[in-house]
């Protein structure tokens, strides 16, 4: 289990859940969604950690959302936090961005794309704050022993790491699940994020497509190969929200998928 003092049900046994929008769209709604799964963890016993985005610097096109202002965002995300006593975690991009956002988060995630980036992983450890290291769709799972080796070679062993598929063609990706016990065998805590799995990259109108109707057998599937931590962007509306809405979970579906979840998980313990 991750090193963090305010995960609750940390021994239920359960599955960590990393949940929340792609990005801190407004003022008001991050916080509601935060609310419902926190509510919705605590009946499962579900360790939660919320997550957002404080900016998305990745976008296709120049004209795409990224975001309503650095510090605005980043001191929603640190209110939603204090407010429900949970951890939040935000990703970041430079060397700059670690030392804003680890004023305001719990944890600092690196987004797939920037796994192998020396400069960015050595920042963000120095913050001290734990590391989520998101696996590139480029790499092999074995590979990501020396994105861990630079996070702890600069001072900092509070570490997991992500699966979140694999460029498969032009447009497509696929999760090889031997991934999962392989990057176990690293010796830090391994997630399987369910959304980001499931996007469809390169589209020609510059706007990534997806397919959350695959989003529960992937998490099934991760779960059954006794993944350590889940991770589901969710929205009370994904076809209207700003970022990465074509593969995100319906905020009203995430219960049942947990509940089911939760049944695997006891059947392989």
């Amino acid at each position: 289990m991750i090193d963090l003092p305010n995960l609750h049900f940390k021994d239920s046994g359960n599955f960590f859940l990393i949940a929340g929008p792609c990005v801190v769209e407004d003022e008001k709604s991050p916080y509601a969604i935060a609310k419902k799964i926190k509510t919705i963890s605590e009946k499962l016993e579900i360790p939660f950690i919320f997550k957002a985005s404080y900016k998305k610097a990745n976008r296709s096109k120049l004209d795409s959302f990224t975001g309503i202002g650095d510090e605005d965002a980043l001191k929603i995300i640190k209110e939603i936090g204090d407010k429900l006593n949970i951890p939040v975690l935000t990703d970041i991009h430079t060397e700059q961005d670690a030392e804003l956002a680890a004023q305001y988060v719990d944890v600092l995630q690196i987004p797939a794309f920037l796994c192998r980036q020396t400069e960015l992983l050595i920042s963000a450890a120095r913050t001290g704050k734990m590391i989520n290291i998101k696996k590139g769709q480029f790499l092999s799972p074995e590979a990501m022993k020396f994105a861990i080796a630079k996070v702890k070679d600069s001072g900092n062993n509070n570490i997991a790491i992500t699966e979140r598929g694999t460029t498969f063609g032009y447009q497509d990706l696929i999760v090889d699940y031997r991934c999962i016990p392989v990057m176990q065998k690293l010796g830090v805590p391994v997630i399987l994020d369910c959304t980001h799995s499931l996007q469809q990259p390169n589209q020609p109108e510059g706007i990534t497509g997806g397919l959350p109707e695959m989003i529960e057998a992937i998490a099934k599937a991760g779960v059954a190969v006794g993944v350590d931590g889940i991770f589901i962007e969710t929205h009370p509306d994904p076809k209207n929200a700003k970022s990465d809405g074509a593969n995100m979970l319906h905020l009203d579906l995430l219960e049942s998928l947990l509940e089911k979840l939760i049944k695997i998980r006891k059947s392989i313990k």
